[in-house]
């Protein structure tokens, strides 16, 4: 056989030639329940309407190791963070009863959680880049214990 071979290496190639590339077939069509949801259903673009909710901000983690002469500047941009993930605005608007909250004990010595009522609102300005704002006003409460995000009110 290995005389053959070395003598017929034409007809051994010709056997073990590599496949030809073929047309890329098309992906398996989805096979779970939930996957056939997702690929029957697109996320279509839902209009922001406006709402206000009340949330806990927990302004301690987000302080965690600043230093002290930039803690309370840094919390108001936290809470800016918070409202622009949750009601999904750009433009923020934070009340001065809130930001006199958490200035309260000073430049350093930041509350560690604030009850906050974020109303999603139509922008009226009309050169306004914006159509919706987030108005951001503390709620004051005596204790955060049990306390959950809740809708205030769906307009």
């Amino acid at each position: 056989i290995l005389a053959q071979a070395i003598l017929a290496p034409r007809a051994l190639r010709a056997c073990t030639a590599a496949p030809q590339p073929r047309e890329r077939a098309a992906p398996p069509p989805p096979r779970t329940p939930a996957d056939m949801a997702k690929a029957a259903k697109k996320p279509a673009r839902k209009t922001q309407e406006p709402k206000t909710m009340d949330y806990t901000v927990h302004l301690h983690k987000y302080l965690h190791k600043t230093q002290f002469k930039k803690r309370a500047p840094r919390a108001i941009r936290a809470i800016r963070r918070f409202a622009e993930k949750v009601m999904m605005t750009k433009d923020i608007r934070i009340d001065t009863k809130l930001n006199k909250f958490v200035w309260s004990n000073g430049i350093r010595n930041i509350p560690h959680r604030v009850r906050v009522r974020m109303s999603r609102k139509r922008n009226e300005d009309e050169e306004a880049k914006e159509k919706m704002f987030t108005l951001c006003q503390h709620v004051p409460v005596e204790s955060f214990k049990g306390l959950q995000t809740e809708v205030v009110r769906e307009d």
